[in-house]
């Protein structure tokens, strides 16, 4: 403990932020980890990435945040419509349904 105490105020400094940067790192792999499904990683059991952020602290979570997750499936966007029915569509949410919409 000396020796720590030892050390100057700039290196205490330093060393400070790289914990906090290292406990921060394994939460955000960790949480990301917890909510992502199975199916979205390189290796499919969890408890295995669980064990390569815990023991191989940082770069164990910079490992799983680079290559342990697979990209998320892309989701196919409907076509828009067109714009003079998106403002029509804007027009009736915001001031009610047209009088000439309600006779038919």
């Amino acid at each position: 403990m000396d020796k720590l105490l030892a050390l100057p105020v700039a290196a205490l400094i330093a060393l400070g932020a790289l914990l906090v940067v290292q406990v921060v790192l394994d939460v955000v792999a960790l949480a990301d980890l917890y909510k992502r499904p199975n199916d979205q990683l390189t290796i499919a059991y969890k408890w295995v990435w669980v064990a390569i952020i815990l023991l191989i602290s940082t770069i164990g979570a910079i490992l799983y945040l680079v290559i342990g997750r697979k990209p998320a499936a892309a989701v196919e966007a409907r076509p828009a419509a067109p714009a003079a029915a998106r403002a029509a569509n804007a027009a009736d949410a915001l001031y009610g349904a047209r009088e000439d919409d309600v006779a038919r």
